[in-house]
């Protein structure tokens, strides 16, 4: 009888907030491509709901990212489970505290950073003392546009998934010469719960939010989280094996590109050449080429 096949066949992955949105269709995109699962959230009916329609190679953990026993028995289930750790996706997250700076409530705050950033050390550092002696591994972490840019984000929200980015910097260094990976993800607005929530007023209408994202798509539809899950797969598998340090945006360009371009105007469409000092020079249509 053969193993799994597949870009992850043999490895071993724990995903964390992996009963719904992006971390649930990583889950299905690991277990797709032949990795056994950890799904470590606190949704349990959501969690076990996963992990019975996926069957073999993936088991569900009730997991706390803000409680450190809670991380660590996640991993820990990975290696009684599987045998070994291979892959950490630091994914959950909550939007947390919201409102204007001067009315923030600092318990609001403190939980916002206990959940998005405490819990994303807390499953590096859980993961690098598996990683470090077995010689290799990849730390993956989810990041958003809200911390590399203004005005997207809460306030706290922004604060933290900037952290992610310059933990995983810094973990990346230390980590490289032991074989093990970090890296970021920065996915856009994504067709999740916590997006319905936002858009729709209701986490449960994802219907909603894909109608509210479809009208401000940056490319032909909106993004899903299996768009994430393939952006996180490579990371993950041993074509990335120089890959670590990184910040990879899957957002259709909203960090890179996001002002529209006046060149994508239909008035543009027929001229080219250049412009020197208010002059046109050179071709302006497709008649003169």
């Amino acid at each position: 009888m053969t193993g799994p096949r597949g870009r992850l066949a043999g490895k071993v992955a724990v995903v964390t907030g992996g009963a719904s949105g992006i971390g649930a269709g990583t889950v299905r995109a690991f277990h797709a491509e032949g990795a056994s699962v950890v799904v470590a959230d606190l949704q349990v009916a959501a969690g076990e709901a996963l992990a019975a329609e996926l069957g073999e190679r993936v088991v569900f953990r009730r997991t706390d990212v803000t409680d450190e026993a809670s991380v660590s028995a996640a991993v820990d289930a990975a290696v009684e489970s599987f045998g070994r750790l291979d892959v950490m996706f630091n994914n959950a997250g909550i939007i947390g505290a919201v409102g204007p700076i001067d009315r923030t409530r600092t318990e609001d705050a403190d939980l916002t950073i206990a959940v998005n950033l405490r819990g994303v050390l807390l499953g590096m550092k859980h993961a690098a003392r598996v990683m470090k002696p077995q010689g290799s591994g990849v730390i993956i972490s989810t990041s958003s546009p809200a911390g590399v840019m203004g005005g997207v984000g809460a306030h706290v929200y922004s604060a933290v998934k900037a952290g992610i980015i310059g933990l995983s910097h810094s973990v990346a260094a230390e980590l490289r010469t032991f074989g093990v990976r970090a890296n970021v993800v920065i996915p856009g607005a994504v067709v999740s719960q916590m997006t319905a929530d936002l858009v729709a007023g209701d986490a449960s209408d994802l219907a909603g939010a894909e109608a509210a994202l479809d009208r401000s798509r940056y490319m032909g539809r909106p993004l899903q989280p299996a768009d994430v899950a393939a952006g996180v797969v490579y990371l993950a598998s041993d074509e990335a094996a120089f890959v670590t340090g990184i910040v990879l945006p899957i957002d259709a360009g909203m960090t890179g590109a996001g002002g529209p371009s006046p060149m994508a105007d239909e008035k543009y469409a027929d001229q080219a050449g250049r412009r020197e000092a208010g002059r046109r020079v050179g071709r302006t249509s497709p008649e003169e080429e």
